[in-house]
């Protein structure tokens, strides 16, 4: 066989070869519908600080204790987890030992928001290291805290017995899959910060799905008047909480 000839047939199988090497690399990424669009994944790790309060009561191996999750408003944002205790829950447990709830209260990063699977991650976490009542878990905040409660419910309705969202809002879409959990809110009519119209539409789209819902508007109130009111001695609020339980 001449030399140019049998060069000229290995450069041909060398091209057959690549040809099949590419159609088969394409084949093994490519989506079942032949899309050019490749499927990726990655993991995000993200640090979030919280304080965790005991009550008095608390047992390892006794009656389980009831789980409360509160978030701050934008107010708290940062790295000095002590802001949070300026308001509500946590300012009541760290004078009060007989506070009857085990207390998460994480932290938002300066200029951040509360997101659903990072609070879940960490209830999750409480909850596998401490003797929860899984029956009885609430979550409650104020203003930005509002707001992430009513995105927590929505995006778990299973996990909580009732919640009670303070000053905030959100998006009436949602409220279809909240109707299940039992919610009073509050809000002051006066309310600069946040319009009373977040809190009001809000209830009035969980009402029409049939959900359990209360709402407390408060006609002289302005924006920090209505988490004065509803963590207060004269709201009942957490009572209120304590007498739901998930089946």
């Amino acid at each position: 066989m001449p030399k140019s000839f049998a060069r000229s047939l290995m450069r041909i199988l060398l091209s057959a070869l690549c040809v099949c090497a590419m159609q088969t690399a394409f084949a093994a990424n490519a989506s079942p519908s032949g899309s050019t669009q490749q499927e990726h994944s990655t993991t995000v790790t993200t640090k979030i600080q919280y304080l965790l309060f005991l009550p008095k009561t608390y047992s390892e191996k006794g009656e389980p204790s009831p789980l409360m999750i509160f978030l701050h408003g934008s107010g708290e944002r940062g790295s000095d987890l002590s802001m949070v205790k300026k308001w509500g829950p946590p300012a009541i447990a760290e004078k009060n030992p007989d506070f009857p709830f085990i207390l998460i209260s994480p932290q938002a990063p300066e200029g951040g928001w509360w997101h659903p699977q990072e609070i879940k991650a960490i209830i999750d976490e409480v909850m596998a290291t401490h003797n929860v009542d899984r029956h009885r878990v609430y979550v409650t905040g104020l203003s930005m805290g509002g707001f992430g409660t009513w995105d927590l419910v929505a995006a778990y309705p299973k996990l909580f017995a009732a919640a009670a969202p303070v000053c905030g809002g959100g998006d009436p879409f949602f409220a279809r899959f909240m109707k299940g959990v039992p919610v009073w809110a509050f809000h002051g009519k006066k309310d600069d910060a946040v319009p009373e119209e977040q809190s009001a539409n809000m209830v009035a789209a969980l009402k029409e799905t049939g959900g359990e819902v209360k709402y407390t508007m408060l006609p002289d109130a302005g924006h920090i008047d209505a988490w004065v009111y509803a963590y207060g001695p004269d709201s009942g609020l957490f009572d209120w909480l304590l007498q739901h339980r998930k089946p």
